[in-house]
């Protein structure tokens, strides 16, 4: 009697402490989604004027529909750092190549990828076109830190195992963001991310916070 007291009281601090850490990170995803729209402003400004002085006139912006927490769609937001038709071109580049089409089944990205502008590369290797997803924060589709948000089928292409992984609201970084990234292969990736939602914490978000920081100081797996 007095065990199966104490085993449920157990999971009752477990589960109070789980909604406090929930909520503690929910509140400081709003705090850093209100500053990051904010600085949203002058950056875009200065983007779109660059964009402009290299002749390009399309929006600066780049949306993809992404899956969330339990499964849910939502609209992730990026500044675009491909060419306004990066779509069809990789259809083309992909169909036309069995090598590259390969490279993109096992990585879902392309290591010289033909779609990228040469501003475009700048944005990604400093992470830059990451912040218009602080618009996502504010919306609660994506807290700052969790697995990154798939496109539809990824998850299932590469065995991954949904109950895991959308379990939790998608982040803008995570424990993948912060080890690897790019230089990981997809099945490492997986592991790094299940370890993540697996773990999670305040202890584990302050650490990931940190590497993070690093990882962008130093562009490390950034490509």
């Amino acid at each position: 009697m007095n065990n199966t007291m104490e085993i449920t009281n157990n999971r009752v601090n477990v589960s109070f402490k789980k909604n406090i850490y929930l909520i503690i990170k929910r509140i400081f995803d709003i705090f850093v989604g209100l500053i990051g729209t904010i600085l949203l402003i002058p950056i875009s400004i200065i983007i779109k004027i660059i964009y402009l002085f290299n002749k390009d006139y399309h929006s600066i912006f780049y949306k993809q529909v992404r899956i969330g927490k339990n499964g849910k769609k939502f609209n992730l937001y990026k500044y675009r750092s491909m060419v306004k038709d990066a779509d069809e071109i990789l259809e083309r580049t992909l169909s036309d190549s069995k090598e590259l089409r390969l490279e993109w089944l096992q990585n879902q990205k392309l290591e010289n990828d033909p779609r990228i502008t040469k501003i475009g590369k700048i944005l990604r290797k400093t992470s830059i076109d990451e912040i218009p997803q602080f618009i996502n924060l504010l919306k609660g589709d994506m807290s700052l830190i969790g697995p990154r948000p798939l496109i539809k089928g990824e998850l299932k292409s590469h065995n991954g195992d949904p109950e895991i992984y959308e379990s939790v609201r998608p982040g803008i970084t995570g424990w993948w963001g912060c080890n690897g990234r790019s230089d990981t292969n997809y099945k490492e990736r997986l592991k790094l991310e299940y370890f993540y939602v697996n773990n999670m914490s305040l202890k584990l978000d302050l650490k990931v916070i940190f590497k993070t920081i690093k990882t962008i100081i130093i562009r490390e797996g950034a490509k």
